[in-house]
Protein backbone atom coordinates (compact mmCIF):
# COMPACT_ATOMS: atom_id res chain seq x y z
CA UNK A 1 0.00 0.00 0.00
CA UNK A 2 1.05 3.22 -0.99
CA UNK A 3 1.90 5.45 2.39
CA UNK A 4 -0.96 7.96 0.94
CA UNK A 5 -3.77 5.89 0.66
CA UNK A 6 -4.42 6.38 4.38
CA UNK A 7 -3.25 9.41 6.17
CA UNK A 8 -2.70 9.31 9.73
CA UNK A 9 -1.95 12.28 11.88
CA UNK A 10 -2.69 13.44 14.89
CA UNK A 11 -3.45 17.50 15.55
CA UNK A 12 -3.96 18.35 19.14
CA UNK A 13 -6.04 16.16 20.63
CA UNK A 14 -7.60 14.60 17.92
CA UNK A 15 -6.10 11.49 16.03
CA UNK A 16 -7.52 11.38 12.54
CA UNK A 17 -7.58 9.07 9.59
CA UNK A 18 -8.26 10.29 6.10
CA UNK A 19 -9.26 7.84 3.05
CA UNK A 20 -7.15 8.75 0.03
CA UNK A 21 -7.51 7.20 -2.66
CA UNK A 22 -10.12 9.81 -4.90
CA UNK A 23 -9.29 8.54 -7.81
CA UNK A 24 -10.97 5.16 -6.96
CA UNK A 25 -13.51 7.07 -4.64
CA UNK A 26 -11.04 6.04 -1.81
CA UNK A 27 -12.19 2.59 -1.63
CA UNK A 28 -11.02 0.39 1.44
CA UNK A 29 -8.08 -2.37 0.40
CA UNK A 30 -7.13 -4.76 3.02
CA UNK A 31 -3.69 -2.45 3.49
CA UNK A 32 -6.02 0.41 4.46
CA UNK A 33 -8.23 -1.65 7.07
CA UNK A 34 -5.16 -2.73 8.65
CA UNK A 35 -3.41 0.52 8.92
CA UNK A 36 -6.88 2.16 10.32
CA UNK A 37 -7.14 -0.88 12.67
CA UNK A 38 -3.70 0.26 13.74
CA UNK A 39 -4.12 3.94 14.26
CA UNK A 40 -7.52 3.09 15.85
CA UNK A 41 -5.46 0.82 18.51
CA UNK A 42 -2.62 3.37 19.26
CA UNK A 43 -5.59 6.29 19.78
CA UNK A 44 -7.09 4.09 22.23
CA UNK A 45 -4.31 3.89 24.52
CA UNK A 46 -3.29 7.28 24.55
CA UNK A 47 -4.36 9.73 26.58
CA UNK A 48 -3.74 12.95 24.67
CA UNK A 49 -6.23 11.63 22.50
CA UNK A 50 -9.54 12.73 23.04
CA UNK A 51 -11.42 12.32 20.21
CA UNK A 52 -11.16 10.12 16.79
CA UNK A 53 -12.02 11.87 13.03
CA UNK A 54 -12.49 9.99 9.91
CA UNK A 55 -13.25 11.51 6.42
CA UNK A 56 -12.38 11.44 2.68
CA UNK A 57 -10.05 13.37 0.40
CA UNK A 58 -12.63 15.09 -1.62
CA UNK A 59 -15.77 16.21 -1.71
CA UNK A 60 -17.07 13.16 -3.92
CA UNK A 61 -16.77 9.95 -1.61
CA UNK A 62 -15.81 9.23 1.83
CA UNK A 63 -15.54 5.51 0.87
CA UNK A 64 -17.07 3.81 -2.29
CA UNK A 65 -16.36 0.05 -0.41
CA UNK A 66 -14.42 -2.33 -0.53
CA UNK A 67 -11.33 -2.70 -2.67
CA UNK A 68 -13.33 -5.54 -4.58
CA UNK A 69 -11.33 -6.36 -7.63
CA UNK A 70 -8.42 -7.45 -5.67
CA UNK A 71 -10.99 -9.80 -4.16
CA UNK A 72 -12.13 -11.12 -7.25
CA UNK A 73 -8.52 -11.56 -8.48
CA UNK A 74 -8.07 -13.79 -5.81
CA UNK A 75 -11.04 -15.62 -5.71
CA UNK A 76 -10.55 -16.34 -9.58
CA UNK A 77 -7.59 -18.71 -8.90
CA UNK A 78 -9.21 -20.58 -6.20
CA UNK A 79 -8.38 -18.68 -3.28
CA UNK A 80 -10.85 -18.03 -1.47
CA UNK A 81 -8.72 -17.62 1.85
CA UNK A 82 -7.73 -14.14 0.82
CA UNK A 83 -11.52 -12.76 0.69
CA UNK A 84 -12.02 -15.29 3.95
CA UNK A 85 -9.23 -13.05 6.01
CA UNK A 86 -10.39 -9.48 4.12
CA UNK A 87 -13.42 -10.01 5.74
CA UNK A 88 -12.45 -11.29 8.81
CA UNK A 89 -10.27 -8.18 9.23
CA UNK A 90 -12.87 -5.72 8.33
CA UNK A 91 -15.49 -6.90 10.71
CA UNK A 92 -12.98 -6.97 13.12
CA UNK A 93 -12.42 -3.14 12.80
CA UNK A 94 -15.79 -2.26 12.15
CA UNK A 95 -16.67 -3.75 15.68
CA UNK A 96 -13.66 -1.86 17.07
CA UNK A 97 -15.08 1.38 15.93
CA UNK A 98 -18.52 0.50 17.22
CA UNK A 99 -16.96 -0.42 20.74
CA UNK A 100 -14.49 2.57 20.74
CA UNK A 101 -14.51 4.17 24.30
CA UNK A 102 -13.56 7.71 22.54
CA UNK A 103 -15.74 9.39 20.39
CA UNK A 104 -15.55 8.89 16.74
CA UNK A 105 -16.96 11.06 14.58
CA UNK A 106 -17.24 9.99 10.26
CA UNK A 107 -17.51 12.75 8.17
CA UNK A 108 -19.87 10.79 5.85
CA UNK A 109 -19.53 13.65 2.85
CA UNK A 110 -20.37 12.34 -0.81
CA UNK A 111 -20.61 8.25 -2.01
CA UNK A 112 -20.60 6.26 0.98
CA UNK A 113 -21.45 2.63 0.47
CA UNK A 114 -20.19 -0.73 1.33
CA UNK A 115 -17.42 -1.11 3.21
CA UNK A 116 -17.67 2.68 3.42
CA UNK A 117 -20.41 2.39 5.76
CA UNK A 118 -18.58 0.01 7.38
CA UNK A 119 -15.98 2.41 8.55
CA UNK A 120 -18.54 5.31 9.34
CA UNK A 121 -21.88 4.01 10.68
CA UNK A 122 -20.41 2.25 13.45
CA UNK A 123 -19.66 5.69 14.82
CA UNK A 124 -20.47 7.70 17.76
CA UNK A 125 -21.09 10.96 15.86
CA UNK A 126 -22.09 10.62 11.91
CA UNK A 127 -22.49 13.81 9.61
CA UNK A 128 -24.05 13.98 6.03
CA UNK A 129 -24.16 16.70 3.63
CA UNK A 130 -26.55 16.75 0.84
CA UNK A 131 -23.83 15.52 -1.45
CA UNK A 132 -24.42 12.47 0.53
CA UNK A 133 -24.88 9.35 -0.97
CA UNK A 134 -25.27 6.28 1.01
CA UNK A 135 -26.12 2.76 0.29
CA UNK A 136 -25.96 -1.04 0.85
CA UNK A 137 -25.97 -2.51 -3.29
CA UNK A 138 -24.42 -5.83 -2.09
CA UNK A 139 -27.32 -7.78 -3.65
CA UNK A 140 -26.31 -6.15 -7.24
CA UNK A 141 -22.64 -7.55 -7.09
CA UNK A 142 -23.92 -11.46 -5.54
CA UNK A 143 -23.04 -10.49 -1.75
CA UNK A 144 -25.00 -9.17 1.11
CA UNK A 145 -25.83 -6.10 3.29
CA UNK A 146 -21.98 -6.88 5.26
CA UNK A 147 -19.46 -5.05 7.60
CA UNK A 148 -22.40 -5.00 10.10
CA UNK A 149 -24.80 -3.11 7.82
CA UNK A 150 -27.51 -5.55 8.81
CA UNK A 151 -27.70 -4.42 12.28
CA UNK A 152 -28.78 -0.92 11.15
CA UNK A 153 -30.90 -1.94 8.31
CA UNK A 154 -32.60 -4.05 10.95
CA UNK A 155 -32.84 -0.66 13.08
CA UNK A 156 -34.77 1.14 10.42
CA UNK A 157 -38.12 2.20 10.87
CA UNK A 158 -40.55 -0.43 9.71
CA UNK A 159 -39.40 -2.64 6.64
CA UNK A 160 -37.27 0.30 5.20
CA UNK A 161 -34.27 -2.19 5.94
CA UNK A 162 -35.65 -5.00 3.94
CA UNK A 163 -36.12 -2.16 1.19
CA UNK A 164 -32.48 -1.00 1.47
CA UNK A 165 -30.96 -4.36 1.30
CA UNK A 166 -33.16 -5.33 -1.67
CA UNK A 167 -32.63 -2.56 -4.16
CA UNK A 168 -29.12 -0.74 -2.98
CA UNK A 169 -31.27 2.53 -2.63
CA UNK A 170 -29.18 5.59 -2.13
CA UNK A 171 -29.92 7.51 0.79
CA UNK A 172 -29.26 11.39 0.82
CA UNK A 173 -27.81 12.91 4.06
CA UNK A 174 -31.81 13.44 4.69
CA UNK A 175 -32.54 9.66 4.33
CA UNK A 176 -29.44 8.46 6.28
CA UNK A 177 -30.52 10.49 9.62
CA UNK A 178 -33.95 9.37 9.03
CA UNK A 179 -32.99 5.81 8.51
CA UNK A 180 -30.79 5.79 11.20
CA UNK A 181 -27.29 5.22 9.43
CA UNK A 182 -26.52 9.10 10.24
CA UNK A 183 -26.97 11.59 13.29
CA UNK A 184 -26.33 15.42 12.25
CA UNK A 185 -26.66 16.96 8.60
CA UNK A 186 -24.21 19.35 7.62
CA UNK A 187 -24.22 21.90 4.43
CA UNK A 188 -21.18 20.74 2.16
CA UNK A 189 -19.83 24.77 2.24
CA UNK A 190 -19.75 24.16 5.85
CA UNK A 191 -17.12 21.15 5.84
CA UNK A 192 -14.29 22.12 6.09
CA UNK A 193 -14.98 24.86 8.71
CA UNK A 194 -16.93 22.09 10.79
CA UNK A 195 -13.09 19.59 10.25
CA UNK A 196 -11.16 23.19 11.26
CA UNK A 197 -13.54 23.49 14.91
CA UNK A 198 -13.21 19.61 15.36
CA UNK A 199 -9.64 19.59 14.98
CA UNK A 200 -9.33 22.76 16.85
CA UNK A 201 -11.45 21.94 20.33
CA UNK A 202 -11.32 18.29 20.04
CA UNK A 203 -14.56 17.43 21.25
CA UNK A 204 -17.60 16.37 19.21
CA UNK A 205 -19.72 18.63 20.43
CA UNK A 206 -18.47 21.15 17.86
CA UNK A 207 -21.00 19.50 15.35
CA UNK A 208 -23.99 21.05 16.48
CA UNK A 209 -22.83 24.85 16.13
CA UNK A 210 -22.56 23.86 12.27
CA UNK A 211 -25.58 21.14 11.90
CA UNK A 212 -29.12 21.96 10.52
CA UNK A 213 -32.18 20.49 9.92
CA UNK A 214 -32.16 18.20 6.80
CA UNK A 215 -35.51 18.51 4.65
CA UNK A 216 -37.80 15.92 4.26
CA UNK A 217 -36.44 12.73 3.72
CA UNK A 218 -38.23 10.77 0.48
CA UNK A 219 -37.94 7.17 2.59
CA UNK A 220 -40.52 8.72 5.12
CA UNK A 221 -42.83 9.21 2.26
CA UNK A 222 -42.46 5.97 0.88
CA UNK A 223 -42.98 4.42 4.06
CA UNK A 224 -46.68 2.74 4.29
CA UNK A 225 -45.52 0.87 0.95
CA UNK A 226 -42.55 -0.40 1.76
CA UNK A 227 -43.95 -1.66 4.67
CA UNK A 228 -46.74 -3.53 2.90
CA UNK A 229 -44.41 -4.71 0.21
CA UNK A 230 -41.37 -6.05 2.35
CA UNK A 231 -43.29 -6.82 5.79
CA UNK A 232 -43.91 -10.25 3.99
CA UNK A 233 -41.56 -13.30 5.39
CA UNK A 234 -39.55 -13.89 2.30
CA UNK A 235 -38.22 -11.86 -0.65
CA UNK A 236 -39.77 -13.79 -3.25
CA UNK A 237 -43.03 -12.95 -1.35
CA UNK A 238 -41.82 -9.46 -1.24
CA UNK A 239 -41.34 -9.05 -5.12
CA UNK A 240 -44.62 -10.98 -5.84
CA UNK A 241 -46.40 -8.38 -3.80
CA UNK A 242 -44.75 -5.65 -5.71
CA UNK A 243 -45.31 -6.84 -9.10
CA UNK A 244 -48.96 -7.21 -8.32
CA UNK A 245 -48.86 -3.71 -7.30
CA UNK A 246 -49.25 -1.43 -10.78
CA UNK A 247 -47.77 1.50 -9.65
CA UNK A 248 -44.65 3.28 -11.35
CA UNK A 249 -42.41 2.81 -8.06
CA UNK A 250 -43.43 -0.54 -8.03
CA UNK A 251 -42.46 -1.50 -10.83
CA UNK A 252 -39.21 1.00 -10.87
CA UNK A 253 -38.30 -1.65 -7.38
CA UNK A 254 -38.95 -4.94 -9.39
CA UNK A 255 -36.26 -3.72 -11.68
CA UNK A 256 -33.93 -2.99 -9.03
CA UNK A 257 -34.63 -6.34 -7.58
CA UNK A 258 -34.70 -8.70 -11.35
CA UNK A 259 -31.38 -7.14 -11.44
CA UNK A 260 -29.51 -8.44 -8.40
CA UNK A 261 -28.72 -12.10 -7.66
CA UNK A 262 -31.70 -13.58 -6.83
CA UNK A 263 -29.62 -16.17 -3.89
CA UNK A 264 -28.19 -12.67 -2.64
CA UNK A 265 -31.61 -10.69 -2.06
CA UNK A 266 -33.37 -14.26 -0.67
CA UNK A 267 -30.42 -13.84 2.07
CA UNK A 268 -30.14 -10.95 2.47
CA UNK A 269 -33.91 -10.74 2.84
CA UNK A 270 -33.82 -13.13 5.88
CA UNK A 271 -30.43 -11.97 7.17
CA UNK A 272 -31.95 -8.30 8.07
CA UNK A 273 -34.90 -10.34 9.99
CA UNK A 274 -32.63 -12.31 11.85
CA UNK A 275 -30.74 -9.37 13.02
CA UNK A 276 -33.47 -7.73 14.42
CA UNK A 277 -33.74 -9.94 17.10
CA UNK A 278 -29.43 -9.77 17.55
CA UNK A 279 -28.52 -7.37 20.12
CA UNK A 280 -25.16 -6.39 19.59
CA UNK A 281 -23.05 -5.70 16.36
CA UNK A 282 -21.10 -8.67 16.74
CA UNK A 283 -23.73 -10.92 16.55
CA UNK A 284 -24.96 -9.35 13.10
CA UNK A 285 -20.81 -9.72 11.57
CA UNK A 286 -20.85 -13.76 12.33
CA UNK A 287 -23.60 -13.73 10.90
CA UNK A 288 -22.70 -11.88 7.86
CA UNK A 289 -20.05 -13.99 7.64
CA UNK A 290 -21.43 -17.03 7.16
CA UNK A 291 -22.72 -15.79 4.35
CA UNK A 292 -19.41 -14.01 3.09
CA UNK A 293 -17.26 -17.04 3.77
CA UNK A 294 -19.41 -19.19 1.49
CA UNK A 295 -20.19 -16.44 -1.26
CA UNK A 296 -17.14 -17.48 -3.67
CA UNK A 297 -18.27 -20.99 -3.81
CA UNK A 298 -21.48 -21.07 -3.01
CA UNK A 299 -23.04 -18.05 -3.77
CA UNK A 300 -22.50 -14.85 -7.00
CA UNK A 301 -20.04 -12.69 -5.80
CA UNK A 302 -17.34 -13.86 -8.32
CA UNK A 303 -19.79 -13.63 -10.93
CA UNK A 304 -21.55 -10.48 -9.49
CA UNK A 305 -18.00 -8.50 -9.84
CA UNK A 306 -17.15 -9.93 -12.89
CA UNK A 307 -20.09 -8.67 -14.61
CA UNK A 308 -20.32 -5.27 -13.32
CA UNK A 309 -16.23 -4.19 -12.54
CA UNK A 310 -14.03 -6.43 -14.56
CA UNK A 311 -16.29 -6.99 -17.93
CA UNK A 312 -19.00 -4.45 -17.23
CA UNK A 313 -21.30 -6.40 -19.50
CA UNK A 314 -23.87 -6.46 -17.09
CA UNK A 315 -25.12 -9.74 -18.37
CA UNK A 316 -24.67 -11.61 -14.61
CA UNK A 317 -25.19 -15.10 -15.28
CA UNK A 318 -26.44 -15.86 -11.63
CA UNK A 319 -26.40 -19.42 -10.42
CA UNK A 320 -30.37 -19.47 -10.17
CA UNK A 321 -31.81 -17.08 -12.72
CA UNK A 322 -34.82 -16.19 -11.01
CA UNK A 323 -35.55 -15.29 -6.88
CA UNK A 324 -38.83 -17.46 -7.01
CA UNK A 325 -36.43 -20.61 -7.60
CA UNK A 326 -34.18 -19.63 -4.59
CA UNK A 327 -35.10 -23.01 -2.47
CA UNK A 328 -35.29 -22.14 1.45
CA UNK A 329 -32.92 -24.57 2.26
CA UNK A 330 -30.42 -23.05 0.34
CA UNK A 331 -30.90 -19.86 2.52
CA UNK A 332 -30.48 -21.98 5.59
CA UNK A 333 -27.74 -23.16 4.77
CA UNK A 334 -25.53 -20.33 3.23
CA UNK A 335 -26.04 -19.03 6.88
CA UNK A 336 -25.80 -21.91 8.44
CA UNK A 337 -23.04 -21.95 11.41
CA UNK A 338 -19.44 -22.33 10.03
CA UNK A 339 -18.01 -24.42 12.68
CA UNK A 340 -14.34 -23.95 13.51
CA UNK A 341 -14.23 -21.35 11.05
CA UNK A 342 -17.13 -18.84 12.75
CA UNK A 343 -15.69 -15.33 12.93
CA UNK A 344 -14.38 -14.79 16.38
CA UNK A 345 -13.63 -10.67 17.33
Amino acid sequence: MSEQELLVSKTGAVGRATLNRPEALNALTHAMALDLETALDGWAQDPSVAMVLVDGTGERALCAGGDIADLHAHGVKGDFDFGRRFWADEYRLNAKIANSAKPYVAIMDGVTMGGGVGVSVHGSHRVVTERSKIAMPECGIGLVPDVGGSFFLSRAPGRIGEYLAATGYRMGGADAVYAGFADAFVPGERRAALTEALLKKGDPSAIAEFSQEPETPPLAALRERVDRHFGLPTAAECLASLEDDGSEWAAKTVKAMRGASPISLAVAHELVRRVRASTTVEEALALEYRFTWRSMTEGDFLEGIRALIIDKDKQPKWRIARLEDVPPDLVESLLAPLGDSELTL
